[in-house]
Parts: C-alpha cells; structure tokens; sequence
C-alpha cells in the first residue's frame, strides 16, 4: 500500500500523504521523474527522502518506489476535486436537512466501483464521500477502500452515528482519511437528538467522536448553528477542543436544493453568516458533484440538466462546464440587480431560496437593507 501519492492537481503538481494535511508542491520535471519510475523497484530521488522526513517526519530509505509512492496519471480533464453523495438514506431525520427526500437507493456494487473509476480518471484527488450518511451504505467501506487505493484523498462527512464500530475504526486507522468531518448539531441530549428527530442520536455520535480521536483520526465538527441549540454554541466549541477537532461554524439554513421551505423552520435569529461576497466560484470547471445514481451536476446546490456518468462515461464531463456557466446567469428575481456586485450568494443557491419563497433578509442585501 502506498505511503505518498504524486498527482496532477489543476495544473499543478502534488505529493501528498493520507491522513496528514502537510504537503509539497513540485514542478513538472519532479513529476516526471516520479512517473518514470513509478511501479519499480528503484529507490526514492533524495529530494523526496528530504522532503517526506522534513514533511511528515517519515523515512522512506531503502523503501522501493513501488511501495512507496502512487503516481497518479495526467488526465485530459482537470477536475480535481468531486463529492459522491454516495446515499440519500440517513438514519436520522434532522429538521434542517437540505435534502427534499432521503430515499435509501442508489447504485449496485458494479455501478460504484466503475463511478469512483470514472472520477480518478477525471483526475480527481480529493474526494468527499457525503450522504445522507455515507456510513449505513452497505457498499461504503469497499468504495472508501477502492477510493483510497486509488490514490485519493478522502474526506467523510458523516452523522458520527456509525463511526464507533470497529471495523470502520480499523479501515480508517489502516487507510487513514484526510480527514473525518463530524456534523454537531448540540452539546446535550435534548438539543441534539431534538434537532434530529432521534432519541439516543447525541451518545451515538460522542461514543464515534472518542472512538476516533483515540485511534488518531483526523477530525474536524461542523458546528451547525440552529433555534435549538444556539444557547449552546460555547459548549459545542469546548466539545471540539476536548476531542481535539478542528471546527466550523455554520449558522445559515438554507432550503432544500429542490426549492422547499421545510429546513427554513430550524434557523436561529441572528445567527444568519455575514459570508464573503461572491466573487465567482469553479464548480463544474475544476469540481463536480455526483448522486447516487451516477449523476453528475456541478455542485450539490445547482443540480439541473444532470449528466448520467453511466452512460455518457468520461465524454459526460466535457459538458459539464457549459452547464455550470448557464446556472451562474442571473435570471428570474435577481436579473438586471444593481447589487449583484455585492451579492454574498451563489445562483444556483439564490433559485433555491426563490423557490422556497424565503424572506429576502435571509439570503439578499435588498431585504436586509429594508429590514435595516
């Protein structure tokens, strides 16, 4: 099993390391070097010995380049990072889920593995596994293996429900992730299984969060901010630091990606994100998003005209770009808006909530301004 992976990255060229955020850039004729002897037997350039021990603190001499490094390809598309919402099932019922249905289908083993074949192809290096829960797929832990073997970099965006089981604990600790995303939705009981419509759901989701630190997985809590535990966020943050997480604070709901108002209900008065203002954003140009049929959109948001990636294969993603570009127009409400230089929001987001019939104030400066 390799140690390192030398991959392309959006004209770019990588060595990174699973399970560690450490990495080093290197030019095109390190690559080659790498690639010309990848799958031998021949001992690692000193530069990378250098590197690996100045990174990562590891010692690779006398280790052969076969067991040591996966060079990945260059490929003829240049997306580099992908989100497999690899089931909509989740064995939780959260009020605020952008979701409009979380049905447990998807595709059979087959279909899987070819779909995570197609995205390393693509040239993908980094590759989130999201649901639903990704866990209770039946097909997750041999699609994180293939993944991972593939040479990616995996993130897991999980409920933390299933992350205590020791065969998910064993696979992370021999194929280490980049890093675990835990999502928190409180700091007790009450808030956090209330959220979730699921007695139980808080010790569930503790008893994976000490089951992973222990075992030294990387993991970060996304804390998400919401009418039934905002009097808990201090609490939610000392959680983070007592596991040893990194953490992000999320106090935007947004609607469903169909448009439907249902999730708008958990949002917490004041604690709507003051965010960035869009200046632009690559999905469907260098990152895409796939559904668990196989259906490639440019992100999780805008998911209109679907590319069936089961037929269409690798000549699907050739139309990807023209697709995102067409759902970055400013259309229906926010045509011809003298504020749109300033706009904090994404399209395709801006439709969702449009759809959902949202108050202005919660995604729009013209309704904040008024409400000012």
């Amino acid at each position: 099993m390799h140690q390192l992976i030398a991959s392309p990255h959006n004209g770019t060229f990588l060595v990174a390391r699973p399970g560690a955020r450490a990495g080093m850039q290197i030019p095109r004729a390190m690559y080659a070097q790498l690639a010309s002897i990848a799958g031998s037997s021949s001992s690692l350039p000193d530069w990378l010995l250098d590197g690996a021990r100045t990174a990562w603190g590891l010692d690779l001499a006398g280790v052969p380049m076969r067991e040591a490094v996966l060079v990945r390809p260059e490929t003829r598309l240049g997306y580099g990072r992908a989100t497999y919402e690899i089931n909509k099932g989740c064995n939780f019922n959260c009020e605020h889920c952008y979701l409009a249905e979380r049905k447990f289908e998807g595709l059979p083993w087959e279909g899987k593995a070819r779909l995570l074949r197609l995205l390393r192809d693509a040239g993908v290096l980094w590759l989130q596994f999201t649901g639903g829960e990704p866990l209770i797929d039946r097909d997750f832990m041999d699609a994180y293996v293939l993944a991972h073997r593939s040479g990616m970099l995996i993130e897991i965006l999980t409920n933390g429900s299933r992350l205590h089981r020791s065969e998910v604990i064993e696979m992370l600790r021999e194929l280490p992730p980049h890093k675990v995303t835990v999502s928190l939705y409180g700091a007790t009981s009450d808030s956090f299984d209330s959220l979730t419509r699921k007695k139980g759901a808080f010790k569930l989701v503790e008893k994976g969060l000490s089951a992973a630190s222990k075992a030294g997985i990387a993991l970060e809590l996304a804390l998400i901010i919401t009418k039934h535990n905002a009097h808990e966020l201090d609490a939610m943050r000392a959680l983070a630091d007592r596991y040893g997480a990194g953490r992000t604070e999320y106090g935007t709901i947004s609607p469903t990606y169909s448009g439907t108002p249902d999730p708008l209900a958990a949002q917490a008065p004041g604690f709507l994100n003051g965010t960035s203002v869009f200046k632009g954003c690559p999905a469907g140009h260098t990152f895409f998003h796939v559904d668990p049929h196989g259906l490639a959109t440019m992100c999780k948001v805008g998911r209109e005209n679907p590319i069936d990636l089961m037929t269409e294969g690798m000549d699907g993603f050739l139309r990807l770009p023209g697709i995102a570009d067409a759902q970055m127009l400013r259309t229906g409400g926010c045509g011809g808006c003298q504020l749109s230089g300033t706009c904090r929001v994404c399209r395709p987001l801006a439709k969702a909530y449009q759809e959902a019939k949202a108050p202005l104030n919660t995604y729009c400066r013209h309704g904040r301004e008024e409400a000012q």
